[in-house]
C-alpha cells in the first residue's frame, strides 16, 4: 500500500487507480499524462509486459473517454536488452493508441539513451502521424543540435531542464547556464516548430517566458508538471494555456517518490506538509 505521503506524488498501483485520479483532475480542467513506473529492465518478458499493460491503458483511457495520453521509458520497454527490442515494443504501443486516438510520449533518460530515443520516436512519429512526442533536455551540450532534427519531424516536443546527473563533457552542470539554455531553446522552438511544444517545468520564469513567446509568435504550447508539485499554480494556469499533469502509478512507487523528493527541496516541503496537514 502507497502511504499518505507518497500519494501526493503517485496515483495509486493499478490501472483502476490512476485513471480514478485522471477523471478528478479532468474535472479542474487539466489534462493527464500517465506513466506506469518502471526502468531498465533486463529481462524481455518484463519489457513485454509492461508493453502489454501500456496497450491496456490506452484501451481504458479511450473507453472511459478521459482527457489523456500515456508516457514510457525507453528502458522500461526493452531499450536496455536491445534497441530492437524497444523500438518493437514502442511501434506496438503506438499502434494500439492510434487505433484508440491516444497520444503517446516517450521520455528521455541519461545521454546515452539519447541517440537510440530519438532514432524510435522519429521513425514512429512519421509512420503515425504526429500521434508521438518526445523529450529533451536542456543540460544536454548536444540540445541545439536535436531540435534543429526534430523541427520538422511530425509530433510533439517536451522540454525540460533534465534531472539526471550527467558528467561535464556532455552537459551544462551549473543552474545559471541551464535556465539560459531553457529560454534560448524555447524561443527556437516557438520560432521554428508549427506548434506541439511541452514546456516541462515548474519554474514559473521559464512558463512566463514561454507565454511571452506565444503571443509573440502565436505558436501552440501546453505547460506540463508533475503530479503533487505546484498543484494550485497547474489550477490557475489552465484558462490560459493547456496543462497536464505528469501521472506516475504502480507498484514501483517508491524508488520514484524518493527521487522526487532528493531532487528539489521544494518537493520535499511538499511531501512534508501533506504528514502535517
Amino acid at each position: 500500500m502507497i502511504p499518505p505521503v507518497a500519494n501526493n506524488f503517485v496515483a495509486g498501483e493499478d490501472v483502476d487507480g490512476v485513471l480514478s485520479h485522471v477523471a478528478a483532475t479532468n474535472e479542474t480542467g487539466i489534462s493527464a499524462i500517465v506513466n506506469l513506473l518502471g526502468e531498465h529492465y533486463d529481462d524481455e518478458a518484463d519489457a513485454a509486459a509492461d508493453a502489454d499493460t501500456y496497450c491496456e491503458l490506452v484501451e481504458q483511457i479511450a473507453e472511459r473517454d478521459l482527457d489523456a495520453c500515456v508516457s514510457v521509458k525507453p528502458s522500461q520497454i526493452g531499450l536496455d536488452i536491445g534497441d530492437d527490442v524497444f523500438a518493437g515494443n514502442l511501434a506496438r504501443i503506438a499502434d494500439r493508441a492510434d487505433d484508440h486516438g491516444v497520444f503517446v510520449w516517450v521520455d528521455m533518460e541519461d545521454h546515452e539513451t539519447t541517440d537510440a530515443t530519438l532514432d524510435a520516436f522519429e521513425a514512429n512519429a512519421r509512420e503515425y502521424d504526429g500521434g508521438l512526442g518526445v523529450c529533451v533536455q536542456a543540460n544536454l551540450r548536444r540540445t541545439e543540435a536535436d531540435l534543429k532534427r526534430l523541427a520538422g519531424v511530425p509530433g510533439k516536443v517536451r522540454l525540460v531542464k533534465g534531472a539526471y546527473d550527467e558528467p561535464k563533457s556532455v552537459a551544462y552542470t551549473d543552474k545559471a547556464t541551464v535556465d539560459e539554455k531553457y529560454r534560448e531553446y524555447l524561443a527556437f522552438m516557438f520560432r521554428e516548430f508549427d506548434g506541439g511544444i511541452g514546456v516541462g517545468s515548474h519554474d514559473l520564469a521559464m512558463i512566463n517566458h514561454a507565454l511571452d513567446l506565444h503571443r509573440e509568435h502565436g505558436t501552440p504550447f501546453e505547460v506540463q508538471m508533475l503530479m503533487g508539485v505546484r498543484e494550485d499554480v497547474q489550477e490557475r494556469l489552465v484558462d490560459t494555456v493547456p496543462v497536464y499533469q505528469y501521472v506516475p502509478y504502480g507498484g514501483k512507487w517508491a524508488s520514484y517518490f524518493y527521487r522526487r523528493v532528493r531532487e528539489r527541496k521544494e518537493n520535499a516541503l511538499f511531501a512534508l506538509r501533506a504528514v502535517l496537514g
